[in-house]
């Protein structure tokens, strides 16, 4: 299984740039892309690569479920999306 994880650019040198993502930071390329990117953009992220940069709203509301899945106990309740976490 291959995932993508929506992370927030915050430094861009070249073909280059540093992501974060829940206070982790690391380098990737951006070699892949076709889309310009800022600091602030989010992009999707895998094997080190962006491979399509997304919406800030989407980036957000996917990393939270990723947060509410982390923080489960039992891996039998993993919620099909946002809508079916209980706070």
């Amino acid at each position: 299984m291959c995932l993508a994880v929506p992370s927030k650019i915050i430094r861009v040198k070249n073909a280059t740039a540093t992501i974060d993502v829940y206070g982790a930071q690391r380098d990737i390329s951006l070699l892949l892309l076709e889309d310009e990117v800022n600091i602030g953009d989010y992009v999707l992220v895998h094997a080190g690569f962006a491979i399509q940069k997304i919406q800030k709203d989407i980036a957000e509301e996917t990393l939270g479920l990723f947060k509410k899945i982390f923080e489960l106990d039992n891996i039998d309740n993993i919620p099909a999306s946002l809508e079916d976490v209980k706070e």
